[in-house]
């Protein structure tokens, strides 16, 4: 899997978030983020163009794929914000308590081995008052499309960087600490592979 994971692998997850329902999502919840922004699971740095520079200070993105961080590095230099990326995991943030004012994940949170941990992780770094903006595919709200999702999973973990199908995202949300004002619907694409979360969430201090 290493040829795979390195070379083809950030290829075919950029080309994905770059579909136009994908972008409008981006260009709809990012400019929410203000002050100093954890983005999780950076990746190629698709969002960093969507920061709004009169809310944001500094981005620091994190991710745990060096050839997508190399990607989010010739990205950064023309952001409208300053950004550090840093190479890490999700379920165990290298910052310290209340760090950030805002953090941004955009269909990260699928292919994070434990997402309430790093929701929790998340929880720990934001500031009072902070709030998360997600936008994730998941479970979808029909049983028929269920059942794909899951029969599907396991082989599509394989091929997409780990990528889950069937994350109740609202559900990981609620047990890792949050409210969240989040709603649901199906976007463009295979029905198993659009339905997709968005909106905000805070810690429920």
């Amino acid at each position: 899997m290493g040829f795979w994971a390195d070379r083809v692998l950030p290829i075919l997850v950029e080309k994905a978030c770059r579909s136009h329902a994908i972008l409008e999502e981006r260009r709809r919840w990012v400019p929410l983020a203000h002050g100093e922004v954890l983005e999780l699971g950076v990746g190629s740095g698709l969002n960093l163009a969507f920061y709004d520079a009169a809310k944001v200070t500094k981005v620091t993105g994190l991710d745990p794929s060096v050839p997508l961080l190399e990607r989010a590095a010739a990205r950064s230099v023309t952001a409208p914000v300053p950004v550090e990326l840093v190479r890490g995991r999700a379920e165990a943030l290298p910052f310290p308590d209340r760090s950030f004012d805002s953090a941004v994940v955009t269909y990260s949170l699928c292919s994070v081995d434990d997402p309430q941990q790093a929701l929790r992780e998340v929880r720990r770094v934001l500031r009072p008052g902070g709030a998360l903006i997600l936008v994730e595919h998941g479970l979808a709200d029909n049983a028929r499309t269920r059942r794909w999702q899951r029969w599907l999973t396991p082989a599509w973990r394989r091929i997409g960087g780990g990528c889950h199908l069937d994350r109740d995202m609202t559900e990981i949300l609620r047990a890792a600490g949050y409210q969240a004002d989040v709603t649901a619907a199906y976007t463009e694409g295979a029905s198993w592979l659009s339905y997709t979360y968005q909106g905000t969430a805070r810690p429920a201090w």
